[in-house]
């Protein structure tokens, strides 16, 4: 794991730098409370947390959804577009 002023938290097989955000953070945010977005206001994706602090997370099932993909995903990023670790 090289760390670098560019990437502080190392970077990932890809070479894709590292988030600060952990994905198991975001992930138990978004299944407890993701029917207020908070999940992804964690992440900064703030468009995407007021959608889903307006429908209720989606009723519930987006919620429950984007929680188990944030756990499991080893693709999912922060607002500047680097990898959440986990």
């Amino acid at each position: 794991m090289s760390v670098t002023p560019e990437a502080p938290y190392g970077v990932d097989p890809k070479g894709r730098p590292y988030s600060d955000k952990s994905k198991i953070v975001a992930g138990i945010l978004q299944l407890f409370l993701g029917t207020l977005g908070i999940g992804r206001f964690y992440v900064g994706s703030v468009g995407v947390g007021v959608a889903q602090l307006l429908t209720c997370g989606g009723l519930g099932f987006w919620a429950l959804i984007d929680g188990i993909l944030f756990l499991t995903s080893n693709d999912r990023t922060d607002k500047q577009g680097r990898v959440l670790r986990g």
